[in-house]
C-alpha cells in the first residue's frame, strides 16, 4: 500500500448552539491524505486525528464533549434518571467464594464502591476481613484491580492493576499473612497473569513504548520472563522470546505442583499453539505439542502425569483430550469426552471429578464427569441463565454463581454427593423481579439461518408495535452472548422497554462453525443477523422502526456502525461504544494486528480491501443522508480500540448527517475499553447513553 500525504489544513473550532433542535458541531479540519490500495485512492481526511496525543486533537476533543454534554445535560429526565440508575446499583455484590490454603477468598462490593474489595475469611462463618482493596490506590477509583495470583505455598500474593482502564497492567506482591507490600515492582506487562514457580513467577510483557505513544503504537514482541521476589524488574530472567513472529502473543501457566510450565501462543489465527517444559529437568527445552494456530488448545488440569486438555481439534463444538506427559504431542492425545450436539464452553476440575459446562441455544447447562469420561450427573439449575463454578481439584467443596436476565447473580453451595444445592448468598435489589418475563425466539435471517434472539420485559407488555427496543448484539471472536444480568437495564424496562440480546453469528452459541460463518469475508452474515432480528420485532409488532436503539461496544460497536451505514431507515437511535470503526488500517495500532483472523485485513489481497472497503463504517458514510440520533462513545485510554476510530467516524458522520438527528461523540477521560471503570463512570456514563435513547425514542420516563 502506499501513501500520499498532500496539505494539512489547521483545526476551527465552533461553540455549540444551546438549543437542541438545532445543533452546531465544532468544524473539524480535513487533510489531503491518500492512501492507494490496489490501485484504489482512499482519502482519510480525518487522519490528523490519529494523533491523540496532539493539541489539534485535544482541543477538538474539549470542543466536542462541550455540544455533548450541553445536548445532555437538557434531556428534562436526565437527573433523575442518573438517582434511579444509583438507586438499583447500590447493592451488595459478592462473588463466589475461592478457597486458598485452607482460608476462603471473595470480592465484594457494598454498592456504589468505584472498586470491588478482596476479603479473606479463617472459615465459611468466619469473619471476612479486608484482604487487598483497590479503591485505596487511587483517589477516584480509576485503579483497577485486574488479576490476584496466590503462590503455591500460599507465602505471597501477586497482584495485578491497570491505570485509567489501559490494557498495560503492573504487577505488586504482598505478603498474604501480614498483608504488607513487598518492594517488588513490574511494569509494561499486558495480557498476563502471574505464573508461580518457587520464590517467583512467570510474566509477559513488552518492551517500554515510546513516550507519548504508550496508548496507540503498534504492541510487538511479546516476552515472558521470570520474576524473583526481591529482585528488580531489570534483573528477571528472559524465559521466552520469539522475534521470527513480533505480532503474536506469549503467555503462561504453572500446574500446582509446578512440574509443568505451559506456554500459549496465539494472535495469528482462531486459535493458539500449546507448548509445554518440565520444570523439574534443569534448562529443559520447551516442547511444541501443537501446529495450528485455528484451533484451541487449553490445559484444563494436571493429574499425575495426565494434562487434562479442552480443545476443539477435531471437533467444531469442543471436547476434552488427555495427553501423557511422557508423550505429550498431539498425534498421541487420546479423547476423553467427545464432541455432543451442544457447545462445550467450561471444563474444570473440582473434587477429583470434572466439571463441564454446555451451551445449549446460548444457555448453560452444567453436568458433572468422572475423570475417566464417564458423565454423572447433571445439575439442574435454577433456570435458563449461565453459570460459573468454583472449588479446587482435591477438595470436595463446591460453589456456582448463577445468574439470568432477571436473577442478580446469586451463589450456591453444591454437594457433588447428593447432587443437591443450596442458596448461599443472594444480593438484594430494589426490583421486583416477578414483573418481567425473559422469551426465546428464533427469526430466520437474510440467507434463512435461524437465529436465536432473547426479549426480556415487562410482563403486562402489549404487541402493538408501539414498544421501545433496546437491541443489542456482538457477533465476533467466538464470544457468546449468555444470559445475564444488569441492574442498569431496568429503568428502561420499567419504562416499557423490551431488553432484545441477539446471538448473531460470528460468535460461539453453536461452536466454531457459528464462528467462522461471522468472519472475514462472511463478516455480512452477521450485519445480515441484526437487521432480521429488528425487522423481525416489526413484523411481530413488538415494535416499529421509530423505536428502535441499537447498541454495541468494540466489535459491536462496528456491528451498529456498519448496520446504521447499512440501513439507516431501519433504526431511530445508534450506539457504537469504543467500534472498531476503520477496517481499512485497525490493524496499525496496538493489537489490532491480533483480529485479522476474523476480519483480514486491507493488505492481504484486493478482494479483501474490496470487502472490508464495502461495509466499513467510516467508509460507507454518504453526505446528506438521514442517520439514526447517533451517541458514539470512546475513552482517552482505550488502547484496544483506539479513540481514533470513533473520532474520524464522529467527524464524518456530523458532516455527512441530512441535520434531522443529533451525532454526538462522548470522549471519557482516564478511562479505557471498559474494563476496571469505577463505578461513578459507570452510572454517569449509563444515565448519558440511556437519557439519550429514552429521549431520542419519544419516551416519557417516570422515575
Amino acid at each position: 500500500m502506499k501513501k500520499v500525504t498532500l496539505l494539512m489544513s489547521g483545526i476551527m473550532v465552533m461553540s455549540c448552539a444551546p438549543q437542541q433542535k438545532k445543533l452546531v458541531y465544532p468544524e473539524t479540519a480535513k487533510v489531503d491524505t491518500i492512501d492507494v490500495y490496489f490501485g484504489t485512492q482512499v482519502p482519510d481526511p480525518y487522519r490528523w486525528l490519529e494523533n491523540d496525543t496532539s493539541a489539534a486533537t485535544t482541543a477538538w476533543v474539549e470542543a466536542q464533549n462541550k455540544v455533548t454534554n450541553e445536548y445532555l445535560s437538557q434531556i428534562p429526565f436526565r437527573e433523575n434518571l442518573l438517582k434511579r440508575l444509583t438507586e438499583l446499583a447500590d447493592y451488595e455484590k459478592i462473588s463466589a467464594p475461592i478457597k486458598k490454603h485452607g482460608k476462603y477468598y471473595f470480592s465484594k462490593n457494598d454498592g456504589l464502591q468505584n472498586q470491588s474489595v478482596f476479603y479473606v475469611q479463617d472459615s465459611l462463618d468466619g469473619e471476612p476481613r479486608v484482604f487487598l482493596d483497590p479503591n485505596k490506590l487511587s483517589e477516584d477509583g480509576t485503579v483497577a484491580l485486574t488479576g490476584l495470583y496466590f503462590s503455591n505455598d500460599g507465602k505471597y500474593a501477586a497482584y495485578s492493576i491497570s491505570r485509567s482502564g489501559s490494557d498495560w497492567s503492573e504487577i505488586y506482591v504482598m505478603d498474604t499473612e501480614s498483608g504488607k507490600l513487598l518492594e517488588d515492582h513490574i511494569e509494561w506487562a499486558k495480557f498476563t497473569g502471574a505464573a508461580w514457580q518457587g520464590d517467583g513467577f512467570y510474566y509477559s510483557a513488552y518492551d517500554a513504548p515510546s513516550k507519548g505513544k504508550e496508548f496507540s503504537n503498534v504492541n510487538e514482541n511479546h516476552k515472558i520472563y521470570y520474576h524473583k521476589i526481591g529482585e528488580p524488574q531489570s534483573k528477571d530472567k528472559l524465559v521466552y522470546q520469539n522475534p521470527a513472529y513480533p505480532k503474536r502473543f506469549y503467555t503462561s501457566s504453572t500446574s500446582e505442583d509446578e512440574r509443568i510450565l505451559f506456554l500459549t501462543e496465539s494472535g495469528a489465527g482462531r486459535g493458539n499453539n500449546l507448548f509445554i517444559r518440565d520444570l523439574k529437568k534443569p534448562n529443559s527445552p520447551f516442547i511444541q505439542l501443537t501446529t495450528d494456530l485455528d484451533y484451541q488448545y487449553y490445559p484444563i488440569e494436571v493429574i499425575g502425569d495426565q494434562i487434562y486438555i479442552y480443545t476443539n481439534y477435531g471437533a467444531p463444538k469442543n471436547r476434552i483430550m488427555v495427553a501423557d506427559i511422557n508423550r505429550p504431542k498431539l498425534e498421541d492425545w487420546k479423547e476423553l469426552v467427545p464432541e455432543s450436539e451442544a457447545v462445550l464452553s467450561n471444563a474444570e476440575v473440582i473434587g477429583g471429578k470434572l466439571f463441564l459446562t454446555y451451551d445449549k441455544d446460548a444457555s448453560n447447562h452444567a453436568y458433572v464427569y468422572n475423570l475417566d469420561g464417564k458423565q454423572l450427573q447433571e445439575i439442574e439449575l435454577p433456570s435458563l441463565g449461565s453459570v460459573g463454578f468454583s472449588g479446587n481439584k482435591d477438595d470436595k467443596e463446591c460453589f456456582f454463581g448463577f445468574t439470568s436476565f432477571t436473577i442478580p447473580g446469586a451463589t450456591y453451595k453444591y454437594d457433588m454427593d447428593s447432587n443437591t444445592y443450596e442458596l448461599y448468598r443472594a444480593p438484594k435489589v430494589q426490583f421486583n423481579s416477578d414483573d418481567f418475563v425473559t422469551e426465546q425466539v428464533f427469526y430466520p435471517s437474510k440467507d434463512g439461518v435461524k437465529i436465536p434472539m432473547f426479549l426480556t420485559y415487562k410482563k403486562d407488555l402489549k404487541k402493538d408495535g408501539k414498544n421501545p427496543v433496546f437491541l443489542y448484539g456482538y457477533g465476533g471472536f467466538g464470544i457468546s452472548l449468555n444470559p445475564g444480568f444488569s441492574a442498569i437495564r431496568i429503568p428502561f424496562l420499567e419504562n416499557g422497554g423490551i431488553y432484545a440480546q441477539v446471538n448473531l453469528r460470528g460468535g460461539s452459541e453453536y461452536g466454531e462453525d457459528w464462528h467462522v460463518a461471522g468472519t472475514k469475508m462472511q463478516k455480512q452474515n452477521v450485519f445480515d443477523d441484526f437487521i432480521s432480528a429488528a425487522e423481525y420485532l416489526i413484523d411481530q409488532k413488538y415494535t416499529d422502526k421509530d423505536k428502535i436503539a441499537i447498541v454495541g461496544g468494540s466489535n459491536g460497536g462496528l456491528l451498529v456502525g456498519a448496520c446504521m451505514t447499512q440501513r439507516p431507515d431501519l433504526f431511530r437511535v445508534a450506539i457504537p461504544q469504543v467500534g472498531v470503526m476503520d477496517m481499512l488500517r485497525y490493524h496499525k495500532f496496538t493489537i489490532g494486528w491480533n483480529w485479522a483472523s476474523d476480519y483480514g485485513t486491507s493488505e492481504d489481497s484486493k478482494e479483501m480491501f474490496e470487502y472490508l472497503k464495502g461495509y466499513s463504517p467510516l467508509h460507507n458514510l454518504k453526505p446528506s443522508t438521514n442517520y439514526p440520533a447517533t451517541l458514539v462513545t470512546t475513552a482517552d485510554h482505550d488502547d484496544r480500540v483506539v479513540p481514533a476510530h470513533s473520532f474520524k467516524f464522529a467527524a464524518t458522520l456530523q458532516a455527512d448527517n441530512d441535520g434531522t438527528n443529533p451525532t454526538l461523540i462522548r470522549i471519557d477521560s482516564k478511562a479505557g475499553h471498559g474494563a476496571g471503570k469505577p463505578m461513578a463512570k459507570v452510572l454517569e456514563e449509563q444515565a448519558d447513553i440511556y437519557g439519550f435513547i429514552m429521549y431520542n425514542l419519544g419516551m416519557k420516563p417516570k422515575f
